[in-house]
C-alpha cells in the first residue's frame, strides 16, 4: 500500500522520498534537502500523538535539547517543525543497519565484538549524561551500525519526552518502554535518570553475549516482573567460558537499586576499560554484518530452557505500553535502517563506497550559485545555532515553579508540564485535611528552577481509614485475631451469650462490621459464650407429661423423682429443681418431683400410757386420736397396731381401762 506521506515537502524544504521504518510512536523517511542538497532523515510523530499540544511542547523542547548534542556516537538533530498536520525531526541519516538486525543475521557476539559495539554507545551516552539528558530507551533498535563500522545512538530525547507527559504509572496513565530493557525504577515509580540508562545498557551488552534478553515470557507484564523481583541472570549460564569478569560487569550494572550502579555512562565505560585492560582483550573492528569474502557464518545461540523470544522474530522485544488494569504491546520499533551520519551514495555489495567523483574545471555558473547560497545557508544555520545556544546559557533554561497545593494532581502536572519541568509523580499520602488526588505538597514548591528540573509531588489519598470486614462475624476468635493482625485499631474482646453462635465465635463489633475507623480507634469484639442461661418455667401441679413437654421446648433434660404431698394430688408435679424462675445454663438438666399421695408415718406404741399421754402422742405424729373408755384411764388396747405405717391423719383407736400399777 502506497504511504500517502511520500512525495510530500514539508515547509517546502524536505522532500519526503521514501518510507524507512515504522513504529508505534513515529515513522522514518528519507528524505532529500532540498535547500542543502543532501540526503537526511525525517522522523514523523505517530498522528495520535500529534494531536496532544502537551506532548508536541514537550518533543519540541527535547528535540532542541537533543540537538545541543554534539558526538560521533550520536544521531545528530539539524531541524525540527511542523507541517501540513505533521510533527517531525530532521537528522542525518546512517546508512547500514541497527544493532537489532545485527545480532538477529550473528545469534551472538563475542566478548571482543560486544565490547567494540557497547563502547562508542556509552561514549555517545557520556556526552548526554554530562548535557543533563537521559535517553530512557536504550535497546538493539536504538544502536545504530553503519557500513563503515561507526556506531551511534540513536532517538535521544523521545523517550524523555514521552515520560514528561505525565503519562507514567504514577499518574494512573501508561508507562511508554521497551519492557525487555526498562530498570525497576522506570517500571515501578516511573523515575528514571542516567543509572537508568546504565541499567538498560547492562541489559544489550548481556543480549550481545548470549543472543537474547535475559528475562522472556508471554506478557509484558511477566518481563517486567522479573525485571523487579530477580537479579540479572549470569552471561556464563548461556555461553560457558564467559569470563567471570564479565558476568561481574553485566552484574554489577544491572543492579535492581539504582544506588549500587554505575553513576552514569562514563562510569560505566571506566569500568569496562578496566575489564578490558584485566583481561586482556585485544580490540576488533566493529561488526557490521556484511561478509567481505565468502558467505557470514552465523553464531548459533545457546538457548536457555526458559522460555524467550527469538530478536529477529516478530515477537523480539518491542516497545510496550503498560498500565494499571494489565499490559498491552505496543507497535514494534523495528528498523532497517535509520536516521545516523554517513549519508550520500549507498555502499556496494562488498560494503565498500564508490569514490567521490573529481569536480571538472570550469565551474558552470549555476553549480557556483548554489554553492554561494549553500554558503549563506551554514552561515545563517551557524548563527541560529550560536544564538539558541546563547539563548538557553542565559534565560531559556529557566522557569518558575508554578503554585501546585491544593491543586488536582491532573492539572498540577499539566502547570509543571506547561513550565517545562518534570512532574516527579506521585507519592501518595493519607490527610484528613485534603481531599483525595489534591497535591499536599511539592518539592521544590516555587521559586526559579532550571527546565527539565523534577518535581516531587506529594499527593492525597484521603482520609486513612479501616474497617473489619462483614464476614468475620461467625468465624472463630483466633481466625479474626489473625485478619485483625495488620489492622492498626485498638480491639478489646467481651465475653456475650448468643443463642446462634457457638462458644469461642465472634458475634459481632462495635461499631458494626464494615464501618471506617481512623488509626487506633477502639474496635470492640464480642465473643459468644454461647446460649443465655433459660428461666426455670412453673410446672407444680401439671401432670408430669405436660411439665417435661413444657420443659423440653426450652431445651431442658428432665429427670423424674417420687415424693409424697398433703397438697399435691397423686400423679401431678408436686415440686422441680432447680426452682420456678431461677435462670438454668441451656441444655442443663430438671428434675421435677411427682406426688405419690400423702405423707405416711409409722404409728407409735401408746399402750400402758394415759389417754392424755396417748392422745398427745398421737396428735404429734399427725394421726387422729379416737378413744374407747369402759373404766380406767389406761390405754389396754390400740388400732392400728404400735409400729404400723399410715397415712398422715389416719385414726388410731385406743381402748382405756383401769391399769395396773
Amino acid at each position: 500500500m502506497t504511504d500517502p506521506v511520500v512525495g510530500l515537502v514539508l515547509e517546502g524544504r524536505y522532500l519526503l522520498e521514501e518510507r524507512l521504518a515504522r513504529g508505534g510512536m513515529s515513522t522514518v523517511y528519507a528524505a532529500t534537502d532540498l535547500r542543502l542538497h543532501r540526503t537526511v532523515a525525517v522522523k514523523v510523530m505517530a498522528e495520535h500523538l500529534a494531536h496532544d499540544p502537551t506532548f508536541v511542547d514537550r518533543f519540541t523542547r527535547e528535540a532542541r535539547a537533543a540537538a545541543m548534542l554534539s558526538h560521533p556516537n550520536v544521531v545528530s538533530v539539524s531541524d525540527q517543525g511542523s507541517d501540513q498536520g505533521l510533527v517531525f525531526l530532521v537528522m542525518e541519516l546512517v546508512r547500514g543497519r541497527t544493532l537489532r538486525d545485527l545480532l538477529q543475521a550473528r545469534g551472538r557476539l563475542t566478548v571482543a565484538e560486544a565490547f567494540a559495539v557497547l563502547e562508542p554507545v556509552l561514549s555517545g551516552l557520556t556526552a548526554a549524561h554530562r548535557a543533563g539528558i537521559v535517553h530512557r530507551d536504550i535497546k538493539p533498535e536504538n544502536v545504530l551500525i553503519g557500513a563503515d563500522g561507526v556506531v551511534k545512538v540513536a532517538d535521544f530525547g523521545l523517550a524523555r519526552a514521552l515520560t514528561g507527559t505525565g503519562q507514567t504509572s504514577h499518574t494512573g496513565g501508561v508507562l511508554i518502554g521497551t519492557v525487555a530493557y526498562l530498570s525497576p525504577e522506570q517500571l515501578e515509580r516511573g523515575k528514571a535518570d542516567a543509572r537508568s540508562d546504565v541499567y538498560a545498557a547492562g541489559v544489550v551488552l548481556f543480549e550481545m553475549l548470549t543472543g537474547h534478553p535475559p528475562y522472556g515470557g508471554d506478557t509484558p507484564l511477566a518481563v517486567a516482573y522479573q525485571h523487579v523481583h530477580h537479579d540479572m541472570p549470569r552471561p556464563s549460564e548461556e555461553v560457558p567460558g564467559l569470563p567471570w569478569e564479565v558476568d561481574e560487569l553485566v552484574a554489577r550494572t544491572t543492579r535492581r537499586e539504582p544506588a549500587v550502579r554505575p553513576l552514569d555512562a562514563g562510569a560505566f565505560l571506566a569500568d569496562l576499560e578496566d575489564v578490558r585492560n584485566d583481561l586482556s582483550i585485544e580490540r576488533v573492528p566493529v561488526p557490521t554484518g556484511r561478509s567481505t569474502g565468502g558467505p557470514e557464518v552465523l553464531r548459533p545461540t545457546n538457548r536457555p530452557s526458559r522460555p524467550t523470544r527469538h530478536t529477529g522474530d516478530p515477537a523480539a522485544p518491542r516497545t510496550e505500553v503498560l498500565g494499571p488494569g494489565g499490559t498491552r504491546p505496543g507497535r514494534g520499533n523495528r528498523t532497517s535502517m535509520l536516521p545516523g551520519t554517513v549519508g550520500g551514495a549507498a555502499p556496494d555489495a562488498g560494503g565498500r563506497r564508490p569514490a567521490p567523483t573529481r569536480p571538472r574545471p570550469g565551474v558552470p555558473a549555476h553549480i557556483r550559485r548554489r554553492r554561494a547560497r549553500l554558503a549563506v545557508a551554514l552561515v545563517l544555520l551557524t548563527a541560529i545555532t550560536i544564538g539558541a545556544v546563547g539563548w538557553w546559557l542565559g534565560s531559556g533554561r529557566w522557569t518558575t515553579v508554578p503554585q501546585l497545593t491544593g491543586r488536582e494532581q491532573a492539572t498540577a502536572i499539566d502547570l509543571l508540564q506547561e513550565a517545562g519541568l518534570d512532574p516527579d509523580c506521585c507519592e501518595e499520602q493519607f490527610s484528613e485535611d485534603v481531599p483525595d488526588g489534591v497535591v499536599i505538597s511539592a518539592q521544590p514548591e516555587g521559586g526559579e528552577a532550571i527546565r527539565g528540573t523534577d518535581v516531587r509531588l506529594v499527593v492525597s489519598k484521603g482520609p486513612e481509614r479501616f474497617e473489619a470486614p462483614p464476614d468475620l462475624v461467625g468465624q472463630p476468635l483466633d481466625a479474626v485475631r489473625a485478619a485483625l493482625e495488620n489492622v492498626p485499631v485498638a480491639t478489646r474482646e467481651v465475653q456475650d451469650y448468643d443463642d446462634d453462635i457457638p462458644v469461642g465465635h465472634v458475634t459481632g463489633f462495635k461499631p458494626e462490621a464494615g464501618t471506617e475507623l481512623k488509626r487506633d480507634e477502639e474496635l470492640v469484639v464480642y465473643v459468644s459464650r454461647g446460649h443465655a442461661p433459660v428461666p426455670v418455667p412453673a410446672v407444680v401441679g401439671l401432670s408430669p407429661e405436660q411439665a417435661t413437654a413444657n420443659l423440653d421446648t426450652l431445651g431442658f433434660t428432665v429427670e423424674r423423682s417420687e415424693g409424697r404431698s398433703a397438697d399435691v394430688d397423686p400423679g401431678e408435679v408436686m415440686a422441680v429443681s432447680p426452682a420456678a424462675g431461677q435462670q438454668a445454663p441451656y441444655r442443663s438438666t430438671v428434675t421435677l418431683q411427682v406426688s405419690a399421695g400423702l405423707p405416711q408415718v409409722q404409728v407409735p406404741d401408746v399402750v400402758g400410757r394415759s389417754q392424755q399421754e396417748a392422745a398427745a402422742l398421737l396428735q404429734q405424729a399427725g394421726l387422729q386420736v379416737q378413744v374407747n373408755q369402759f373404766f380406767g384411764d389406761r390405754v389396754i388396747r390400740q388400732s392400728p397396731a404400735a409400729g404400723q405405717t399410715v397415712d398422715i391423719g389416719t385414726s388410731v383407736t385406743i381402748l382405756l381401762s383401769f391399769g395396773q400399777d
